[in-house]
């Protein structure tokens, strides 16, 4: 038996790219970048609630309070903090995409700028 959670605090890359391959609507992608870098380069399917909003903008997340909320930021410092920060207001399945985008244009599609 493995004692690893079913929702790790951090997720990586190519497992984000492949649920977001296929239809899942206990799944949400959010971008927790400022909205200078959302308009510079996204991730198709992401939604933006800039960190700096995130407490003003909390009860827009109420929705997804029982999905498997993944947030990412540039190279995965915020979202790792964001993530820590749903999980204490209750949001069980908030992780982390490692590495964030700036590793997604690496591993998953080359074809997003870098910055």
């Amino acid at each position: 038996m493995s004692s690893t959670p079913p929702f790790p605090l951090e997720i990586d890359c190519r497992t984000v790219a492949d649920k977001l391959k296929q239809p899942d609507e206990g799944f949400v992608l959010l971008d927790c970048r400022e909205q200078d870098e959302y308009d510079l380069v996204r991730i198709a399917g992401a939604q933006l609630l800039p960190m700096s909003q995130l407490a003003a903008r909390a009860a827009e997340l109420e929705p997804y309070r029982d999905k498997q909320l993944v947030v990412h930021c540039h190279h995965g410092g915020r979202s790792l903090q964001v993530a820590a920060w749903l999980r204490k207001q209750g949001y069980a399945k908030a992780q982390s995409m490692a590495g964030g985008i700036d590793q997604w244009s690496t591993e998953i599609d080359p074809s997003l700028p870098r910055y």
